[in-house]
């Protein structure tokens, strides 16, 4: 999970500019315009929903209230506004960005397709939406039990039916902004397959013209779950981005300390984080 939120958080400034003289391979991860989006609160929202065993709705909905200026799309601003908990059809990248804790957290693949579908239905109800949020969370549970990125590949062709092979080098001449999940998830996977650590992996992302921060949120999780890490020091740089200053000027640490919460559910009564 972690993966996935410092791909989303290394991919938020060229979400819509690059500087001049931009270098994919050797420009900084991080910089001072790094910030987490929708991506990052949506992704803590699904581990908070999983670990308090409430529904997924409200888990987005509270997250989205409480956390309302970071980037989500118009149509999910209505949903959390109307305290809505029903699907709006959404085909949209937004169902497979948040559910990299769902492959990290469950024990079985059926699980991990279920609950991700779970996740997506209460938004995401397009079945586009609802295929992609069950890749993603395969392809990490696959990636985390063992599975070769040639196993994980053709699984995500038959099942889902993603194209898998056609290779970044072609991807580059043609991108643009696309916040499909259609047109989201052959990217994010490709940049993953291609990648030889996490790092290379979000590399990939930056050498393409896409929605940076959700394609590296969506293959930052695959790849940290792959190799067994993002081989950065993980905790320092989630207090550095999560740890920010509230309206009231008080540092906010909410997203942080649920992002860190050890991988187990809360039973009813029990210490943890605050809650919402």
């Amino acid at each position: 999970m972690y993966g996935a939120i410092l791909g989303d958080i290394a991919g938020s400034r060229f979400e819509f500019s690059r500087p001049q003289g931009f270098n994919w391979k050797t420009v900084e991860l991080f910089g001072g315009m790094s910030t987490y989006t929708d991506d990052t609160v949506l992704t803590i929202a699904t581990k908070y929903a999983v670990l308090n065993q409430i529904s997924y709705a409200k888990a987005y909905g509270r997250f989205g209230r409480k956390y309302a200026h970071v980037g989500y799309g118009n149509m999910f601003i209505n949903w959390f506004m109307g305290h809505s908990e029903k699907g709006y059809n959404s085909y949209g990248n937004g169902s497979a960005m948040r559910v990299s804790f769902i492959g990290c957290h469950f024990e079985t693949l059926e699980e991990v397709e279920e609950q991700a579908r779970l996740s997506s239905i209460c938004t995401h109800n397009h079945p586009e939406g609802q295929k992609a949020a069950m890749a993603t969370a395969a392809a990490v549970y696959l990636a985390r039990t063992g599975s070769s990125k040639r196993q994980i590949a053709r699984y995500l062709k038959q099942k889902y039916g993603y194209t898998v092979h056609r290779p970044l080098i072609t991807y580059r001449p043609f991108g643009k902004f696309d916040v499909t999940a259609e047109g989201s998830m052959p990217l994010a996977i490709r940049c993953f397959l291609e990648s030889d650590d996490w790092e290379s992996c979000i590399r990939n992302v930056f050498s393409v013209n896409c929605d940076t921060d959700t394609i590296a949120c969506i293959a930052g999780g695959m790849a940290d779950a792959f190799y067994g890490g993002t081989g950065l020091d993980e905790e320092a740089l989630l207090r550095r981005f999560l740890i920010k200053p509230n309206e009231q000027g008080v540092f906010d640490t909410f997203l942080y300390d649920w992002a860190v919460y050890p991988n187990r559910i809360l039973e009813k009564g029990e210490p943890g984080p605050p809650r919402i």
